[in-house]
């Protein structure tokens, strides 16, 4: 049986009605992208959402958040902090998600299918940029110990790796990024790092295995490498990640663009080509 792993991020929610950089209302991009998920041909096993769940981590932002979930019923969620976020008031607003823990780094290792999914907690109280300091990768160090005769994907918010973007890498993983890649490089078994942060999607090889980040389901970073780039963001077609880890085999990456489209259509007619 295929494992089959969701990633959302970066979904920036506000109060209803409330709208993100005083221009966007994410939630019917977050309730177009729970469709498509609904739509998806095979059933996903869980579903990991790596920060930035709501846009100031405030009680009435998360409860919006909780209602615009619901239609994903029974499907296990889990959630992990961005910049955006304030730990404790997750914790308060979804105390059924035991995993969170009670206080300190929002950080957990749990099964999904026939993989081990590791969270880690990259937020600095306050700050934009994220940081990993030594008791955060000393817990890593001991969940990848615990788990190395598993596939193992190592969920976090602050990317890793520059993008070359540099008002982000401005505001990316300060801290604890060589011993990240030095920890990882030390079990093969790690079959992806997937973050959130950049609203895009890009992929860079990391301590033998890939990092990637992923699309925001509603606004996206604008595409810029000029070292003084502006600060901005776009309304780029918006999408997700689909991890997909067939039975004995290797975690492959899809990702999925959200909304509606027309299709699908075949590329034959009664077996032959259509010209």
């Amino acid at each position: 049986m295929t494992t089959l792993l969701l990633q959302l991020s970066d979904l920036h929610i506000r109060e209803p009605g409330r709208l993100a950089y005083g221009r966007i209302n994410t939630a019917p991009y977050l309730t177009q992208a729970v469709q498509t998920i609904r739509r998806l041909p095979q059933q996903p096993t869980a579903l990991v959402i790596t920060g930035d769940l709501t846009d100031f981590g405030r009680a009435a932002e998360y409860e919006h958040l909780r209602g615009l979930l619901e239609p994903l019923g029974d499907l296990p969620t889990y959630l992990l902090p961005g910049n955006h976020d304030e730990r404790q008031q997750l914790r308060a607003s979804f105390p059924e998600h035991h995993y969170l823990g009670t206080e300190g780094f929002v950080q957990y290792s749990v099964p999904v299918g026939a993989l081990t999914l590791v969270a880690l907690d990259t937020v600095v109280p306050g700050a934009s940029e994220g940081g990993l300091c030594a008791e955060r990768l000393a817990w890593l160090a001991r969940e990848l110990e615990t788990h190395r005769t598993r596939p193992v994907v190592i969920a976090m918010h602050h990317p890793p790796f520059r993008t070359l973007i540099g008002h982000m890498d401005d505001i990316g993983l300060l801290q604890g990024a060589r011993e990240l890649e030095a920890l990882v490089a030390r079990y093969p078994n790690v079959e992806r790092i997937v973050c959130g942060h950049l609203h895009r999607s890009i992929q860079v090889r990391f301590g033998g295995t890939l990092a990637m980040t992923v699309p925001s389901p509603a606004h996206q970073v604008c595409l810029d490498l000029a070292p003084a780039a502006a600060s901005a963001w776009t309304l780029e077609p918006p999408g997700f990640a689909l991890h997909a880890l067939p039975a004995g085999g290797r975690l492959v990456s899809h990702l999925v663009a959200s909304g509606s489209y027309p299709g699908p259509f075949p590329f034959h007619d009664g077996g032959q080509l259509i010209d």
